[in-house]
C-alpha cells in the first residue's frame, strides 16, 4: 500500500478500534471519545486547559447532535487538526 492508502487504513484502525469498545461499532460515545483523545492525541489533552474545553472539543465534534461520534465526524477532526498541525487551516 502506498503512504496515503496506510495512513487511510490506520484512520479506520483507530476508529473501529475505539468504537467498539461499548460494543456499538458505528459510532464512538463520549468516553471512547475521550479515551481516543487521551491515548491517540495525547498532547492535544495536555494543552486543554481545563475539562470543559475537552468537553466542548467532543460536544462540536457531534455535528448531527446524536450524542456520539460517527466516522464521518472523526474524519472531520482529524483532518482539521492536520490542518493546524501544517500550518494550511483557511489558506488558499
Amino acid at each position: 500500500m502506498t503512504q496515503l492508502e496506510t495512513a487511510m487504513a490506520i484512520l479506520m484502525k483507530v476508529f473501529d478500534q475505539y468504537a467498539a469498545a461499548d460494543g456499538k461499532t458505528s459510532s464512538l460515545s463520549k468516553a471512547e471519545v475521550k479515551t481516543l483523545l487521551e491515548k491517540e492525541l495525547p498532547q492535544l489533552i495536555k494543552q486543554a486547559k481545563n475539562k470543559e474545553d475537552v468537553d466542548k472539543l467532543i460536544k462540536s465534534l457531534d455535528f448531527n447532535g446524536d450524542a456520539e461520534v460517527d466516522f464521518e465526524e472523526f474524519v472531520v477532526l482529524v483532518a482539521a487538526l492536520t490542518c493546524s498541525c501544517h500550518g494550511r487551516q483557511g489558506k488558499k
